[in-house]
Order: C-alpha cells, then sequence, then structure tokens
C-alpha cells in the first residue's frame, strides 16, 4: 500500500501544479451540457494522470471523467477526477482540486484529494485514517443541525430535471446556520472529513465526485450513506455525508424535503 499511497499522491500533486500554473491562462472550453463544462486542462491533466498510471500499474483498470478506458479484468481500479470543479476553473474561480481513488474488487481502500491552490493533500488508506499533509484528521463535534456549516451542489441538469436539489435546499437552510455551494464535491467532502464543514448532501454524483472523499471522510470518524440511511454505493443517487453527529438530523430534514416535493 505504501507505493500505491505514494504513487497515488505523487501524480496528483504533479497534476494539481500543473493545473495551478495554467489557472491564470485563457482555456478552451467545450460543452458536455448546457451548462458542463470541459477544459482542455481537464484533458491534459487526465492523460497526465492515466499515462503515469498505465506506467506504473499496467495491469490496473482506470475509471476517469473525460475518456474511456478499456477493462483489463484487473481487481484494481483507479477512479480519477483530473479536475473536479471545472466551471470554477475556466471562471478563474480558484476552488477545484484533483481527486484519485482506488478500488480493490467492491472497496474503496485509498483515496488521495489534492487543493493545489492552498497545497493541501488529504489522503486516507482503508483502516489507517484520513490526513491532510501528514496530520491526522477527524470530523467536527458540532451536535446539532442548527449549528452546523453545512455544504451541497446541484446537478447539471437542474433547469430540465425537477429532481435537482432544490426541494432540499429550502428545507435544509432554514435548519442549518449556513450553507456553501462552492462547486466541487470532492473537495467538500474533504472538508467535512478535515471539520471544516459539518456535513454535505447533493443529488447525481459520479463515482469519479465521490470515490477519494468518501473514503477520506469515513477514515476521518464521519459518516456516509445515501439518503436513506443505507449503505452508500458509487452508484448511489444520493449522497450524505457527515461528522457523524448530526447526520440523523440531516436525513430527518432530507425526508422531510421528499414527503413534501
Amino acid at each position: 500500500m505504501k507505493d500505491l499511497k505514494d504513487s497515488a499522491t505523487e501524480i496528483a500533486r504533479e497534476t494539481g501544479t500543473f493545473l495551478r500554473d495554467r489557472f491564470s491562462s485563457a482555456h478552451t472550453i467545450d460543452y458536455k451540457g448546457e451548462i458542463n463544462l470541459v477544459t482542455e486542462a481537464d484533458k491534459i491533466a487526465e492523460e497526465m494522470i492515466t499515462s503515469e498510471i498505465n506506467h506504473l500499474f499496467p495491469d490496473h483498470d482506470i475509471l476517469a471523467e473525460e475518456f474511456t478506458y478499456a477493462s483489463r479484468g484487473s481487481d484494481f481500479r483507479w477512479i480519477i477526477d483530473p479536475l473536479d470543479g471545472t466551471t470554477n476553473y475556466a471562471h478563474g474561480y480558484p476552488v477545484f482540486c484533483v481527486s484519485v481513488a482506488l478500488q480493490k474488487l467492491d472497496e474503496i481502500i485509498l483515496g488521495v484529494i489534492y487543493n493545489p491552490m492552498l497545497k493541501e493533500m488529504f489522503v486516507a488508506e482503508e483502516g489507517e485514517g484520513a490526513f491532510l499533509n501528514g496530520r491526522e484528521i477527524h470530523g467536527s463535534d458540532t451536535l446539532r443541525i442548527a449549528q452546523s456549516f453545512i455544504a451541497t451542489g446541484f446537478p447539471y441538469d437542474i433547469r430540465e430535471d425537477s429532481q435537482n436539489n432544490l426541494d432540499y435546499f429550502n428545507e435544509m437552510i432554514m435548519r442549518a446556520r449556513a450553507i456553501r455551494r462552492a462547486g466541487s464535491a470532492a473537495l467538500d467532502l474533504a472538508y467535512v472529513a478535515a471539520g471544516r464543514f459539518d456535513g454535505f448532501w447533493e443529488l447525481k454524483l459520479s463515482s469519479w465526485d465521490t470515490a477519494a472523499g468518501w473514503l477520506i471522510v469515513e477514515e476521518a470518524g464521519g459518516i456516509v450513506t445515501d439518503f436513506s440511511g443505507e449503505e452508500y454505493f458509487l452508484e448511489s443517487p444520493g449522497i450524505l455525508a457527515s461528522n457523524g453527529r448530526i447526520h440523523k438530523e440531516m436525513m430527518d430534514v432530507v425526508r422531510e424535503a421528499s414527503s413534501i416535493s
């Protein structure tokens, strides 16, 4: 695991440094949907990561956001978001990250999230705790949702589908102290693990958005479930993550919002 962890952190650091150095440059922007952007930096960053993985671990499978990779039938699969927060990046808003996770069979065993603008490296190994720049981290001590600082996001099809998180947001904003929508689900999860946010919820995220952060939150002592409180899977339609202490209250709010809608 040490070789795997060292390789993942170095890959994330090198890719994040490339993104930071390119941050102030003009970007070529394409569209995967009306408001779903992709830049040339996303594609180059993904090529950097996958090339290095293919070099170091040629038998491993890869799942990534921008390109499709043929299955090799390996027990190991890297799950990659080369630039989580593309819209922020394209607009010069300095909130984005590189997310790299390693899955063995059905378990996420390694998660790395690197915020290049703050040079913060979040790392977790299964059963070994969660760390920020080498220092162990834990979720917050907040006990009630009324005192909570939580995060969320909205799906790219917000204009087309009524399952767009607005109903949950309307209920949650009346209960929490404050809500932030920063535009990077992976960073939101890392910040729950570090105790900066007390909780996070979102709909319709992809595997590469949550794989690394899911493990990091749980290794920091937090809880990650689906909206009903059942075990979270990468294919779950919604994710609810918290410090553990406000999890039930967050689920209660989600349940109430579901009954109203």
